[in-house]
């Protein structure tokens, strides 16, 4: 389960960033500037912009004036943490399907995107936009809050699958980059079966073992209940600034179009959540 077995997941070498100049996206800026820096990697910025067709001309101007300024503050702060920076205004009825067109076109390793404040509706909280290139962008995405700061310790949660796998590989790229210690943890969820309720500390213990073996400090977690629930306290609890999820896997963390279970993860986590897609 070393990254090399799994490339190009765990890879860092171009991140994007979408952006609307809110302070919503303010966190994500930041915090992809940041790993951009880390990891010696490219940074692409895109800000989307109303499709023209049917505006007023001069308002098509407002708009594009105030997306332009928007990337310029992207290019100055990546330019200042000496991050190579490619940033672009694109046009589309939908921000979603732009987002995901123009992480189809650029190959970006991980899209960061901002996350709304607290309202206690997933959707409110993640923007229709976000959750949708969450469950259709072909690369990982990492959702940051507007206050997120750059972390220092990081929680993986793996239920043993491929998908998880592919977090805990990513998570330990993610540790590499600035020696942040890692802690695994396995929810033993009561409505499964004993058998495999038992199976949690084994995959822990495996995942552990592998992370140590690559370097990577890291700890094991096992712990009873439900498993998003148990994911957001360990994560208040132990005071960590990343969680790290695959996109989906044998509890359902994260289907494949995005399932609720990982939207309230992402919704009540007090850091920034990265959903990891299995290559």
């Amino acid at each position: 389960m070393v990254a090399h077995e799994l490339s190009p997941v765990g890879r860092f070498d171009k991140i994007l960033l979408a952006t609307d100049g809110s302070d919503y996206s303010a966190g994500a800026t930041r915090i992809a500037i940041a790993l951009a820096a880390k990891a010696g990697a490219q940074l692409v910025a895109l800000t989307v912009l109303p499709d023209p067709d049917g505006v007023a001309p001069e308002l098509n101007e407002e708009k594009r004036r105030a997306a332009e300024a928007i990337l310029d503050r992207v290019r100055q702060a990546a330019k200042a943490a000496k991050v190579p920076c490619d940033a672009n205004a694109r046009y589309g009825h939908d921000p979603y399907e732009v987002i995901v067109k123009e992480i189809r076109e650029t190959h970006p390793d991980v899209a960061v995107l901002g996350r709304r404040g607290r309202r206690g509706l997933a959707r409110l909280v993640l923007g229709d936009a976000t959750a949708k290139v969450i469950g259709h962008a072909p690369c990982s995405v990492l959702v940051v809050p507007e206050t997120a700061e750059m972390w220092s310790k990081i929680l993986v949660a793996t239920d043993g699958s491929r998908s998880s796998d592919a977090a805990c590989v990513t998570a330990a790229r993610l540790g590499h980059l600035d020696n942040s210690p890692l802690s695994v943890l396995s929810v033993m969820v009561p409505s499964h079966s004993d058998a495999r309720q038992a199976e949690a500390p084994q995959i822990v213990e495996r995942v552990v073992a592998a992370l140590k073996k690559d370097g990577v400090a890291a700890e094991g977690l096992v712990e009873r209940g439900i498993a998003e629930e148990a994911i957001i306290e360990t994560a208040k609890r132990r005071n960590v600034g990343l969680i790290v999820l695959g996109s989906h896997g044998r509890t359902g963390l994260g289907r494949i179009l995005f399932g609720s279970k990982a939207e309230r993860v992402i919704e009540a986590a007090p850091c920034p959540v990265m959903i990891v897609k299995a290559m």
